[in-house]
């Protein structure tokens, strides 16, 4: 794995976002970042793997979560985010800012993640989340 690469491994259990905040702060001191980005990355990378461990793997013990952060060479940090879960279709998300939909308690996240990274895909099965960050505008 190149030098420019950090991976992560979680359980599929909420209680491994507390691994997270300190996960973040190494993605940013090994990758040598600007301080400012770390609540940027808390919010878009804990609505991933939170995600990945509730609706992806729907909390079986057996299933991981696998986290990779790369720094490329066009000043941007993508952060891969796979469970092992069947997948899903994005774009049957609801739109969580429809007036039906505003005050549900789930539903953000991938708005969140949106709103926050510059570019968010999903693989064709819909178990692998690629989201990028414009380093230059943090």
């Amino acid at each position: 794995m190149p030098e420019n690469t950090l991976t992560f491994t979680y359980d599929s259990d909420l209680e491994e976002l507390n691994k997270l905040p300190d996960h973040v702060d190494s993605v940013i001191e090994k990758l040598g970042l600007n301080e400012e980005l770390n609540p940027v990355l808390m919010l878009a990378l804990s609505e991933g793997v939170t995600n990945a461990i509730k609706h992806g793997n729907k909390y079986d013990e057996k299933k991981k979560v696998k986290m990779s952060c790369t720094l490329k060479a066009d000043k941007r940090l993508c952060c891969v985010i796979t469970d092992e879960g069947p997948g899903f279709n994005p774009d049957e998300i609801p739109d969580p800012l429809a007036e039906e939909n505003l005050l549900k308690p789930s539903g953000r996240g991938v708005y969140l993640m949106k709103e926050y990274a510059a570019d968010v895909k999903y693989n064709e099965k819909g178990n692998e989340l690629t989201i990028c960050f414009n380093l230059q505008t943090v």
